[in-house]
């Protein structure tokens, strides 16, 4: 394996669900020279999640694979600790606790829900959120250290979201 290649899987391995742009940046790498290695790596599986390619070390499952990759993004891991936090709650609850826009919250949750992280119960007229695997979640978590340009990202859409709530 040459050094790039080894590097750049030394990177993905450490830093699980690393998006593309990020591990260009991290590595000081070009694009197509990334491009060129990631495709030689079979060690190494990726996944596109709502628009963005995350990197994984073979060892992590589908379900696993997706969930790093919310857990990667400030907002959707905020949703999930506030769930790994109390358990149950109704979506109001974790919009006003995490003081987002319902409807930021609910962008979050329908790709949370479509991928088996979260489940809504519904009880009548109520809808009470959940972990699907909280567990797994809880161990997940741990494992993931979203980078400064996500936490960027997520912080412009609350503002954002502030603005035009306001307005």
């Amino acid at each position: 394996m040459s050094d790039t290649r080894a590097r750049i899987y030394r990177h993905i391995e450490s830093h699980p669900g690393v998006h593309f742009r990020e591990l260009t940046r991290a590595l000081d790498l070009a694009t197509g020279q990334v491009q060129y290695h990631l495709a030689r790596l079979d060690r190494v599986h990726s996944e596109s999640v709502n628009g963005r390619t995350h990197y994984y070390a073979a060892s992590f499952d589908l379900w696993e694979r997706r969930a790093i990759a919310f857990l990667r993004r400030e907002t959707a891991r905020d949703i999930l600790v506030t769930l790994i936090e109390r358990e149950t709650a109704r979506p109001g609850e974790v919009a006003d606790h995490l003081d987002v826009a319902r409807s930021t919250l609910e962008h979050h949750l329908d790709g949370l829900v479509d991928h088996d992280i979260v489940e809504k119960h519904r009880d009548g007229g109520q809808v009470t959120l959940a972990l699907c695997r909280p567990e797994s979640t809880v161990e997940l978590l741990a494992a993931v250290d979203p980078t400064a340009t996500d936490r960027l990202s997520d912080r412009f859409t609350r503002l954002l979201d502030r603005l035009f709530e306001s307005g």
